[in-house]
């Protein structure tokens, strides 16, 4: 331990009062007889510190968020005086204030104004990418009212998307535990497939093939269920929390024709994906996605502070403002809505991501840890590593040839990442997916730092389950 890094309380001590008082989404109480967090205290560049001053590596940007890692001056600089300027007003009943106006248009400026559906000219803010989903759904229902199709409603999400947690976005989420004990999905949200080649591709069918296939049971459900009831789809470029799921080829052309053929309004949820991750600024770039609506939040303001944004059209905005006329108001909003600091924070990373060239950094050094991470490919217990620019899912499995998973009551996935993080590397499990979300300002020297001490913890795991008869 450094003497930087004093702890004030010690782990134990913040552990008890955590078990007696916090609860923790996404945990299990108690993962391989493990109780309790880790408890942090500092962050530096890419790394991190607990309150006993051990020192971890953060390969997962946090939550896919910290893109500039933990020590940018300029966000920090940029809060603190806004903080003394203005440190809160909202923007109801008309009102508004500078960092808001100038994030709103800088958004608009960036977002690529080659959509065939047309540019994105008005932006909602909320403070997370659940809220910015939930209002997403809200707005796709309040515009089909406004231009007299009642009918339009239903929303088709995917098997295993991730959309957040809220009433809605939780809904639109395709992950069973979402869903479980909280009696979601709520009526309008439909799934359809998951578009994971690897995973649910038959044998001998090319990607191609696959793509088509998934493309025809989308128009099967939308035939189903009636056109006139179809009112968006909504879609990660890359599905994130489903497993770091890159789409097949050829795959959001084909969707989008089958979209644009029933008149249903395309959202992309660039929660993730926005903001250089890719190796574009957004992942619809990447794609070549044609949205009508997009979602941006966690690399929006590197998550210095909370905050994130709904894009529409012109077009669907005058339909919204036109209908709002009837009822006096536009009635959907929260408190910290454009919150000032936050816009601030948002408006200075998006000019730190544009003067350092971050999507030519991840262009050059994506292609360097998408190789890294494939040196485990042939590993007994891996069955996948897939990713692009800087995001990698690493697939464990018990069975190489058949693709069988590990039994969920083995938490091998979790016992990976409990691994690595015992060698000071920060990455996230989601089930037996193992999660690569490094800041944007990693190094080549972090990527192989990162693999170091993943494969040790892989081997270990490895160890694990064979002393165990797992496989």
């Amino acid at each position: 331990m450094t003497a930087n890094h004093q702890p004030i309380i010690s782990q134990e001590d913040y552990v008890q009062r955590d078990i007696a008082h916090v609860i923790h989404p996404f945990t299990d109480l108690d993962l391989h007889g493990r109780v309790g967090p880790l408890v942090l205290q500092e962050g530096k560049g890419v790394y991190l510190y607990d309150v006993d001053g051990h020192k971890y590596l953060d390969a997962m940007a946090a939550l896919w968020c910290t893109s500039l890692g933990y020590s940018e001056s300029r966000l920090i600089e940029v809060a603190y005086a806004q903080m003394k300027k203005l440190p809160f007003y909202h923007i109801f009943n008309n009102k508004s204030h500078g960092p808001v106006v100038d994030l709103a248009e800088k958004l608009t400026q960036i977002t690529p104004s080659s959509f065939k559906n047309g540019p994105m000219q008005k932006v909602f803010f909320a403070n997370s990418g659940s809220e910015a989903n939930d209002s997403a759904v809200k707005l796709v229902w309040y515009y089909n009212n406004a231009i007299n199709r009642p009918k339009k409603k239903k929303i088709i999400a995917r098997l295993k998307a991730y959309h957040g947690t809220t009433i809605a976005a939780g809904s639109l989420t395709g992950l069973p535990h979402v869903h479980a004990g909280f009696d979601l999905p709520i009526k309008n949200i439909l799934h359809t497939d998951c578009p994971h080649y690897w995973r649910y591709g038959k044998d001998g069918e090319s990607e191609e093939e696959f793509t088509h296939r998934l493309v025809k049971n989308l128009r099967n459900l939308i035939e189903k269920e009636g056109p006139d009831t179809i009112a968006a789809f909504i879609a990660e470029p890359v599905m994130g929390a489903g497993g770091v799921i890159v789409p097949p080829k050829n795959y959001f052309e084909e969707v989008q024709k089958v979209l644009r053929q029933y008149d249903i309004l395309m959202i992309a949820d660039e929660v993730i994906t926005g903001f250089c991750r890719t190796g574009n600024l957004f992942g619809c770039e990447t794609f070549n996605i044609q949205p009508d609506m997009i979602t941006f939040a966690k690399g929006m303001s590197s998550a210095y502070q909370a905050i994130s944004a709904l894009l529409i059209t012109g077009p669907m905005h005058e339909a919204i403002k036109e209908y709002s006329h009837q009822f006096h108001v536009f009635g959907h909003g929260f408190t910290n809505t454009a919150h000032p600091v936050s816009s601030a924070v948002a408006l200075e990373a998006i000019k730190i991501y544009e003067e350092r060239d971050l999507v030519g950094h991840v262009r050059n050094l994506g292609p360097y840890l998408q190789k890294r991470l494939r040196e485990v490919s042939d590993h007994p217990i891996v069955g996948e590593v897939r990713g692009i620019g800087f995001l990698g899912g690493i697939e464990l499995v018990a069975n190489k040839k058949t693709k069988e998973s590990f039994s969920p009551n083995n938490a091998v996935g979790p016992y990976l990442m409990q691994k690595a993080q015992d060698y000071g590397l920060m990455l996230r499990s989601l089930d037996d997916v193992i999660i690569f979300c490094p800041p944007l300002i990693f190094t080549e020297a972090h990527i192989d730092e990162t693999m170091d001490k993943f494969k040790k913890a892989l081997q270990a795991t490895y160890e694990m389950v064979q002393a165990k008869g797992i496989i």
